[in-house]
């Protein structure tokens, strides 16, 4: 069952295993759907490195998260603290550590199942397509949780 939409969350924490796929990516989306309305940010549970794949699909979107910096949720909170009305988790790690998090914090958490694409075999345009598939699973996600018939820049 999905959060009410009553009002959309002012400050919004998308987390994943690495912060180089998923979660950057619903960040971009969701900061190119509202620029000025909603602080986004994104972490994960561990540190990786920021997948050229992730890069490639969102520059077809026309957003470029090239200059995206992985990182945890102990460096997130460290650089500017946790203040999130919304964590939404796109991995079961990044899901128990926002739980854990919520015994200190007073953040609603939402889990959104992502399939990882970076396991995905095959040549270069199979990958992409596999990438493309979370990208759009994502976009739909935001779409349907944050605005009520789409958002129009988008």
């Amino acid at each position: 069952m999905e959060a009410p939409r009553a009002r959309t969350p002012q400050a919004v924490l998308f987390a994943c295993g690495h912060n180089a796929v998923r979660s950057p990516m619903a960040e971009s989306l969701l900061q190119q759907m509202f620029p000025q309305g909603v602080y986004v940010r994104s972490a994960g549970v561990k540190k990786g490195e920021l997948d050229p794949f992730a890069v490639a699909v969102m520059a077809e979107f026309g957003q470029d998260i090239s200059g995206h910096k992985p990182q945890t949720f102990e460096e997130l909170e460290d650089w500017e603290g946790l203040n999130f009305d919304l964590i939404i988790t796109l991995s079961p790690e990044a899901h128990h550590k926002a739980l854990d998090l919520t015994r200190t914090l007073a953040a609603d958490v939402e889990y959104w199942p992502t399939h990882d694409p970076t396991g995905t075999s095959g040549n270069r345009e199979q990958k992409l397509a596999a990438y493309r598939e979370v990208c759009d699973g994502l976009l739909l996600r935001i779409r349907r949780r944050f605005t009520k018939a789409g958002a129009a820049n988008l």
